[in-house]
This record gives C-alpha cells, structure tokens and sequence, in this order.
C-alpha cells in the first residue's frame, strides 16, 4: 500500500495548508460517508503528530502518512491524492 500525491496536491497542501518541512499530514478513517469499501465511513485528513506510522511518503521533508491502526479502510489499496479542478478540493481515489 502507499500513499500517491500529485503535483496538484502537493502544491495545494502548500497553498491551503502551508505545510512546510517537518509537516506531518495524517489520512484517516472518519464516521460518516461512505468509500467503495466501506458504507457509513469516510476519509479524513489532518495536520497531526503521528503515534505508529503505518503507511508513508515524504515529499521535501513533508510526511504524508496513514496511522497502522487505519489501514483497514484502505481495503490493501493505494491511496491516490489528487485535486478536483472545478472546486479545486482535494479528492481521492483507491488503486489496486
């Protein structure tokens, strides 16, 4: 499993977060919504310290992760972070 970021992404993670190099961003399973793997939850993002890394990827110094205990949502899939071009959010998909 790994978590992909795209160009948009990481330069939206700039702009909107300001996260710089030290920066730990933290995907997690959150109550409401529903995934293609799961109906009633959904993905959640943070800036937050991490406790037991489970999945990461560093981009110039910035820690993009997803905690072990969350790693259940992902169903054994990537993680893809990209940016909706009409509302200019972030969106996310799942890749085998």
């Amino acid at each position: 499993m790994e978590i992909k970021l795209s160009e948009k992404a990481l330069n939206w993670f700039k702009q909107e977060m300001e996260v710089e190099k030290g920066d730990f961003i933290r995907f997690y399973a959150r109550y409401g919504g529903s995934t293609p793997f799961h109906e009633g939850f959904s993905l959640g993002m943070t800036r937050e310290q991490p406790h037991e890394i489970g999945v990461e990827t560093v981009v110039e110094g910035i820690h993009y992760y997803i905690e072990k205990s969350d790693e259940w949502f992902f169903n054994e899939h990537h993680l893809v972070v990209d940016v909706d071009n009409s509302s200019d959010e972030l969106r996310y998909s799942y890749e085998n």
